[in-house]
């Protein structure tokens, strides 16, 4: 018994030594640092400006975080996501932000189309946004612990009205004995578009939702062909017809979101953009397609788009392709000289015609410049990682990026 309990007080000594040596030698925390990052935003509630859809909503403002030793360098980066994604990479608008520059805005189109076709947040539905900045030290004979700084922000929305629809048709005696399906359009997903020709007759705009179908009527009632223009319109279950006058091909919108449409007769028919420039001689090019070319292919053979066409307005060209870099749009795929000489399409020179490189922002709609001069020949735009789609308005000379 003796022996038995010897062994025990020798153990329980032993024991406690050991746990006293392991203490000693374990890791020991960070000193904790005095952080100064202060992150705020211009406004904790918002509401999405209609109007003013390309002014700033708002604002991101911080101030810098603690003052290290100059062999430290100091980066700042942002994120902006909607609360519950967590910042995950399919979500999140991230940006690496340039030295002394302490904020980042967006404007409400960015928003709304974020929250549209990006983060999934159905029509009408308010969100909350979350945005971190990050800084973080490179360098130095130390590590530096990174300063976060996180902030929310609740968003009302643009009021938008959306029709439901399984299926748009076109139909009625200018149509013929078969109704035809309307395709939605790659740059809107909520907008319907087709060309066909009719007959002098009632033109019908049916919808299929859940089994029943429902039309097309303008807000004011009127059948009379409004040419051209786009007209409110709303649903209802008896059939509803536009009087067609003339025969001809005619091109017809239907825009969910906006809950418009537009019909289009011979007379007010939209045609592709065309343009003149001069390589080894004279060309007029119909822009039906555009060609990358810039440091995205190494200046060497141009990249063939094989963007599609839009049916809602020949002159709005959609690229949907994983193509990602710096580069101009060119009219041409020749691989001579004339790849350098063709009109083009980029970054708008400066007001004093000097050629810049602009990045574009997913989501943002960014003006574009187009021409032959050497400041046009020599802009480009950055397309950001993880873009899928460019959508061309070559009426209104826009272009935007964005990732679905």
């Amino acid at each position: 018994m003796k022996i038995s309990n010897y062994l025990y007080k020798t153990l329980f000594l032993l024991c406690g030594a050991l746990c006293q040596i392991a203490c000693k030698q374990e890791i020991q925390d960070i000193p904790k640092v005095q952080e100064t990052l202060e992150l705020q935003p211009s406004s904790e509630n918002i509401n999405l400006d209609e109007v003013n859809q390309t002014k700033d909503i708002i604002v991101f403002n911080w101030k810098p975080a603690r003052a290290q030793s100059d062999d430290h360098l100091v980066s700042y980066t942002t994120t902006l996501d909607v609360v519950g994604n967590n910042f995950g990479t399919g979500t999140a608008i991230f940006n690496y932000e340039d030295d002394n520059v302490f904020s980042r805005s967006f404007t409400s189109e960015q928003l709304q189309n974020w929250a549209n076709e990006k983060w999934g947040i159905p029509a009408n539905k308010g969100f909350t946004l979350e945005f971190r900045v990050v800084a973080q030290w490179e360098g130095g004979g130390t590590f530096e612990a990174p300063e976060v700084r996180t902030v929310r922000v609740a968003v009302t929305p643009m009021k938008t009205v959306v029709f439901d629809a399984d299926k748009v048709f076109l139909s009625g005696t200018a149509v013929g004995n078969s109704r035809v399906e309307m395709p939605k359009t790659l740059e809107n997903l909520d907008q319907y578009a087709y060309v066909l020709n009719l007959q002098p007759g009632e033109l019908e705009i049916p919808v299929d939702f859940k089994g029943e179908t429902n039309y097309v009527v303008t807000t004011d009632g009127s059948s009379v062909l409004n040419d051209g223009n786009a007209v409110g319109i709303k649903m209802r279950e008896n059939v509803f017809s536009w009087k067609i006058e003339t025969a001809g091909e005619y091109r017809v919108v239907v825009n969910m979101q906006k809950a418009t449409a537009t019909i289009f007769s011979p007379a007010k028919a939209l045609a592709a953009k065309t343009v003149n420039w001069t390589g080894d001689r004279a060309y007029t090019t119909t822009v039906t397609d555009l060609w990358m070319h810039g440091g995205i292919n190494g200046y060497l053979i141009p990249i063939k788009m094989d963007c599609n066409v839009s049916l809602a307005d020949p002159q709005i060209l959609v690229y949907t392709g994983g193509k990602v870099g710096s580069t101009k749009f060119i009219v041409t795929g020749d691989n001579s000289n004339n790849k350098n000489l063709a009109y083009t399409f980029s970054a708008p020179p400066t007001s004093d015609g000097v050629a810049q490189t602009l990045s574009l922002t997913l989501g943002k709609v960014t003006e574009m410049g187009g021409g032959t001069v050497k400041g046009n020949r020599d802009s480009y735009f950055t397309i950001p990682a993880t873009t899928n789609v460019l959508i061309f308005d070559l009426r209104n000379m826009t272009i935007l990026a964005l990732k679905r």
